[in-house]
């Protein structure tokens, strides 16, 4: 049965390369300042520290999400070694449930459906609350589906220079999520001219102009940040709009780059 698409805070942290105090004190802070959405993977090893960072916070107030690695998965016994690191995760971050739960990188040589069918069991046991992929593309996608395997979220690589719109309206077609990490590009998007001659009008940071981008076309970013100054810069992007001029001038930046550069970036059955 297909999932619909459901509520998910339009900005979250993004918690790639936080580890230890600097990850617990990150995380803190960022409830603090009304972050909601926490976003990591088992690859990142800080589920722990988050795990300590959330407490004394309602859980339905918060929205987790993590990642399975592909490589952890013993393909043998599938659903056993799926569930295996879902009650590992939920252990480390001490919560009864996730409310999403992805496959972190696709792999054409492995039946990805196997994975998607364990968990969904971990959805029917109470264990997580949705489930997904990350860095799948329209290919990866369409096999999915061609098992009747389906998901509610693809979280990729997305951002003016990488304006995937056939893959987001694909998405849309079928009630999938898209959700984008490495908003700003490693940074180098913020040095486009183009953001700063934009944030004049409106008094913002390229970064921000880029979020309120992603948040006008009803995408969740996750962005990463640890500085105080960054946390409070990228949730206050809800007080101004762009014009559809300036949005459309944004999209005429895509140019295909990629600064995540992965196998998984495509690949043709």
């Amino acid at each position: 049965m297909k999932e619909h698409p459901h509520s998910i805070p339009l900005i979250g942290l993004g918690t790639w390369q936080l580890t230890g105090d600097l990850c617990l004190s990150t995380v803190k802070e960022a409830l603090a300042l009304g972050y909601r959405h926490i976003d990591t993977a088992v690859s990142y090893e800080n589920h722990k520290e988050i795990g300590l960072g959330i407490k004394g916070y309602k859980r339905e107030d918060l929205y987790l999400t993590t990642k399975i690695p592909i490589e952890s998965v013993d393909f043998h016994d599938v659903v056993a070694s799926v569930e295996k690191i879902c009650d590992s995760a939920l252990l480390d971050l001490e919560t009864d449930y996730l409310d999403l739960l992805l496959i972190h990188s696709p792999d054409h040589e492995m039946p990805m459906e196997k994975m998607i069918f364990a968990m969904e069991k971990l959805r029917d046991k109470g264990k997580i609350k949705y489930l997904g992929v990350s860095n799948f593309t329209m290919h990866h996608i369409e096999n999915l589906l061609s098992h009747e395997a389906y998901i509610s979220v693809n979280q990729v690589e997305f951002h003016p220079y990488l304006f995937q719109q056939e893959l987001l309206d694909y998405c849309k077609q079928w009630h999938i999520r898209l959700v984008a990490y490495r908003p700003f590009g490693k940074g180098e998007l913020l040095k486009d001219p183009l953001f700063a001659y934009i944030g004049k009008r409106v008094n913002k940071s390229a970064a921000q102009i880029i979020l309120r981008w992603l948040i006008q076309r009803d995408i969740p970013a996750i962005p990463k940040a640890s500085s105080t100054e960054h946390l409070k810069a990228n949730l206050d992007v809800f007080d101004f709009i762009l014009t559809e001029e300036e949005m459309g001038k944004i999209d005429a930046l895509h140019r295909n780059i990629r600064y995540c550069m992965r196998d998984f970036a495509e690949f043709s059955y």
